[in-house]
């Protein structure tokens, strides 16, 4: 087992790979009470298309999110939400574009959980029955979101910004996708992605990390290592598909969404570099003290912000989302600030320290660490041991050089009104 501290956290990190490939990572915080554990695999609905041995396969949309919810059913019957329940323990599952995790958290029984977790995980049950039953329950959340305004605006935005990559997709899939999924459908993904090389194990919290690390080998050790599958590459344009678009929805104040879409090809940084550099960039132009904030909320034009970065394959794509009683004049000044950015080395400067500061904070939340940590090991295949140190070094200059090679014209902009 390697170990290695968390520079600036005066905490420590327990790492190890099994000889079949999977990932273990383990961050004790022996100050807490409670416990995380996620087991996950890189298996999302990024992946619509691959080929292994001569096979090519094309599962029907949202397959990895329909996969997820057929693991709570088991063939003893045994219920895994009943089973985390009685134990005193909460549990759940989630599917993203880039992964799928089954989680259990709580502050007790921790070996007898971590256990069944890994166990239920690695024990799929499809039948014809099973399969066709959770068709309807889909259905009806797939449904269900899409009559969420907020939903409804990314999703809109998405189809704006991409014009080939899966991520102008729901994760759900759509009605007529899902009705086409087989047992054999999945048996055919989780047979190819859910293997111990595609998957890692991240606990956080109150535990041993020796007793973890027994339980794991001793389920998930005698698992093999299995050729991984090839992926179909998707060549997506740097240009964003849709310049604006309009739609209605069930709000009482509109909405705006803003999409500006990044090809990274010409920019010379690692994956994690560009990330911290981007992330300072958006709290330069929109973050709380930011002179952005400052306008709209003298001119009463925005009520609620919400900001993110995604990142894939040669992209970054950052997402704007605010409520807003004028969207032409939020726009208006949303373009104005990309066009003269308010940038000067002091800011930068001072937001350093005060983001140093956060990431501090962070480590007295289990639930915070699990998701920095999580995101990272998606990323960059790792926890990044030295963030703070990064930002620390970050240089004023580079974030200027960076700005220069971003077309701040390339992007795309939704406004949601009311249906009536």
């Amino acid at each position: 087992m390697n170990k290695f501290e968390l520079i600036g956290l005066d905490r420590e990190c327990f790492t190890e790979t099994l000889s079949n490939g999977l990932e273990v990572y383990m961050i004790p915080l022996t100050n807490k009470k409670n416990y995380f554990i996620s087991y996950a695999t890189r298996f999302g609905s990024d992946i619509l298309e691959f080929s292994k041995d001569n096979h090519k396969y094309k599962p029907p949309l949202g397959i990895a999110h329909f996969l997820e919810h057929k693991m709570f059913e088991q063939e003893d019957g045994v219920d895994p939400f009943t089973f985390f329940s009685n134990s005193g323990t909460d549990s759940n599952a989630s599917t993203s574009f880039d992964s799928t995790q089954y989680i259990c958290f709580g502050t007790k029984n921790f070996t007898s959980n971590l256990k069944y977790l890994l166990e239920f995980v690695n024990k799929p049950y499809y039948t014809d029955e099973n399969v066709n039953k959770e068709k309807g329950i889909i259905a009806e959340e797939i449904n269900m979101y899409g009559d969420i305004p907020d939903f409804k605006l990314e999703m809109k935005l998405r189809e704006c910004l991409y014009l080939k990559h899966p991520r102008r997709m729901d994760i759900a899939g759509t009605v007529e996708e899902i009705n086409k999924i087989t047992k054999e459908d999945l048996y055919d993904c989780y047979n190819n992605f859910y293997v111990p090389n595609n998957m890692f194990v991240l606990i956080v919290g109150n535990f041993s990390p020796e007793v973890a690390l027994n339980i794991i080998k001793e389920e998930l050790a005698k698992e093999e290592e299995i050729e991984l599958p090839v992926i179909k590459d998707i060549k997506e344009p740097d240009s964003v598909k849709t310049k604006e678009a309009a739609i209605t929805g069930n709000i009482e104040v509109p909405k705006l969404a803003f999409g500006l879409k990044v090809p990274t090809k010409d920019i010379n940084l690692s994956d994690l570099e560009l990330d911290l550099y981007l992330h300072m960039l958006t709290i330069i132009l929109f973050g709380a003290s930011s002179e952005f904030r400052e306008k709209v909320r003298q001119d009463k034009l925005m009520s609620s912000i919400y900001t993110e970065w995604e990142s894939i394959e040669q992209f970054r794509i950052f997402y704007l989302v605010a409520s807003t009683p004028n969207p032409k004049k939020l726009t208006d000044e949303i373009k104005k600030v990309l066009v003269n950015i308010p940038v000067d080395e002091k800011t930068f400067e001072r937001i350093k320290k005060v983001w140093i500061a956060g990431e501090v904070k962070i480590y007295d939340n289990v639930d915070m660490v699990v998701n920095n940590s999580y995101d990272d090991i998606i990323k960059y295949h790792k926890i990044i041991p030295n963030r703070i140190e990064m930002i620390r070094k970050m240089k004023y200059k580079k974030l200027q050089d960076i700005i220069t090679k971003i077309d701040f014209t390339n992007t795309s902009i939704v406004k949601m009104t009311n249906n009536k």
